[in-house]
């Protein structure tokens, strides 16, 4: 009987210098003479399926073999502009980490990020004599560009512009 010890596969069997293959027993019949058998066994190794969403990288990513047994780290980087949404790991969440250890690994697994893009807020608002537009709290995606059109009212001029607290003048 051949028996592999947990984490490993039958390799193969060899009987009088001939291979049998994979096989779990072997049976010598009538013997009247010495026989040899040797068997071999190979380590188990598992797929982590890693894929990361637009906005971001998963390292390493694809199809990650890995030994039955053993743990494997995945690290999470978000891009320019994005923040990391949700890791899920075998479909379940584990939360916006930005690395995720899977330990004593006996079977396939998957793990997926997701990304989403930071969004900034302008404060705009004008004083009496004239309108900024759009006025109020503005959502800009990050990366991206945001015009404001300033128009003095009648009888009025521009006096300055403030941007962040700091003149960019009128």
């Amino acid at each position: 009987t051949i028996t592999p010890a947990d984490c490993y596969d039958i390799a193969g069997v060899v009987v009088e210098g001939l291979p049998v293959g994979p096989v779990t027993s072997y049976e010598f019949t009538t013997v009247t003479a010495n026989h040899t058998i040797a068997a071999s066994f190979v380590v188990k190794t598992y797929t982590i399926a890693a894929s990361a969403g637009v906005g971001g990288t998963i390292d390493p990513t694809g199809d990650v073999v890995v030994n039955c047994s053993t743990s494997k780290t995945f690290t999470i980087t978000p891009g320019a502009c994005y923040d990391i949404a949700d890791v899920l790991v075998n479909g379940s969440s584990v939360g916006a980490v930005a690395s995720y250890e899977f330990t004593n690994v006996t079977a396939d697994q998957t793990i997926a990020a997701s990304f989403v893009v930071k969004i900034y807020t302008i404060a705009a608002s004008a004083g009496a004599g004239g309108t900024i537009d759009p006025t109020g709290d503005v959502v800009v995606n990050c990366g991206t560009s945001k015009t404001f059109t300033i128009t003095p009212g009648a009888c009025y001029d521009i006096a300055d512009v403030l941007v962040n607290g700091g003149s960019v003048g009128a």
